[in-house]
């Protein structure tokens, strides 16, 4: 291939922008190759974020783009998905078997931060990624009914623990441990202590993602998950209720304070549209979340609407990305997967397992 031939080519993927990362694909460092063998041009594409329902209109773009080059008689495009590790707090490393922890957070409860939590878990499986999810509300458990899981995880050796699967994601809970009425009267060190075990004793597979369904607060569980826990970014979900936004900045902080960067903000309950009638309405106010992203200058992830549906589907265990996929909802939730996939892959990554252990003994 001529290197005019090259630089024209290269010069039109400049032209295509991808909506997530912001960026063009060159100076996004996303084309890994350009090769032209007889008339026909093959363009390599490495995304660094789930996004396998954006791929069909990426391919399009660029075929669009190229096809009409001189000297050109076929375009094809070859899309992978690899996602890296990423940095985390300072002082921590990565997990040797999942490479990015996404805790999902709210300043209060009633928000539907768990809702939110299972759906975007599922929608970065989606979206091509390996997924998990992690229950970290002791006290309130939900994920194990979200999910429609039932039963114990099983044991190998005796020390650790498989995790739990359904709907293509490996989930660990309190809630597969213990019955379902079953209160957990225990003071913050059991609970800060039985995060840490259900985190490092289970042996999840290879994750892309590990999204940590976080309780609400900013309490023991949140000081433990910023002190003992490698996270590569947090997302924050409110509503756009004054009182929610007033505890969802305190929990945006709090991850500020812990050097967790804020991967964006979810606005959940953000209209209510009459099943009857049609007639759309702000319940809880309007344009909440979205002012509080461009305010401490964070991505706004979307909007989801105030919907029975979403309701039904997490209580029979069958969360809205599977229950209809093919659905509005569930493509709001595959947008925000997608969106903050792309943020975590602009950050800085993590090569601390590239590089071996130095030991200096004295002989």
């Amino acid at each position: 291939m001529t290197e005019v031939s090259r630089l024209k080519l290269e010069t039109l993927l400049k032209e295509i922008h991808d909506p997530y990362i912001d960026a063009d694909l060159m100076s996004s460092k996303q084309v890994r190759d350009i090769r032209i063998e007889g008339g026909v041009a093959t363009i390599d594409i490495s995304l660094g974020y789930a996004a396998e329902g954006w791929h069909p209109s990426l391919r399009q773009a660029i075929v669009d783009k190229l096809q009409g080059v001189s000297g050109i008689t076929a375009v094809k495009v070859n899309i992978e998905t690899k996602v890296a590790s990423h940095s985390v707090q300072r002082g921590l490393k990565p997990l040797h078997n999942i490479k990015n922890i996404i805790a999902v957070a709210s300043g209060k409860g009633g928000v539907g931060k768990s809702t939110t939590a299972v759906n975007l878990a599922l929608a970065l499986k989606a979206e091509g990624a390996t997924v998990g999810i992690l229950d970290a509300d002791i006290y309130g458990p939900s994920q194990p009914r979200m999910l429609g899981i039932v039963g114990k995880p099983e044991t190998k050796d005796g020390k650790s623990m498989e995790p739990m699967e359904n709907h293509g994601i490996q989930a660990m809970s309190i809630g597969f441990l213990i019955e379902e009425d079953t209160p957990m009267i225990w003071r913050g060190p059991m609970v800060t202590q039985a995060l840490e075990q259900l985190l490092r004793d289970t042996n999840w597979k290879d994750l892309d993602y590990l999204v940590i369904d976080l309780p609400p607060g900013t309490g023991d569980t949140q000081l433990t998950l910023a002190q003992k826990i490698p996270v590569s970014g947090a997302v924050i979900v409110t509503t756009p209720q004054d009182i929610a936004l007033l505890d969802a900045r305190k929990g945006l902080k709090m991850f500020e304070k812990v050097d967790v960067p804020v991967l964006g903000v979810v606005e959940n309950m953000s209209i209510h549209i009459c099943s009857k009638c049609g007639h759309e309405e702000h319940i809880f106010g309007q344009g909440g979340g979205e002012r509080m992203a461009e305010e401490y200058d964070v991505d706004f992830l979307g909007a989801l609407p105030l919907d029975v549906h979403i309701r039904e589907q997490v209580d029979s265990g069958n969360p809205t990305v599977v229950a209809s996929p093919e659905g509005r909802i569930a493509e709001i939730y595959r947008e925000i997967a997608r969106r903050a996939g792309a943020r975590l892959a602009l950050q800085a990554r993590d090569f601390s397992a590239k590089f071996p252990n130095i030991v200096i003994q004295n002989t």
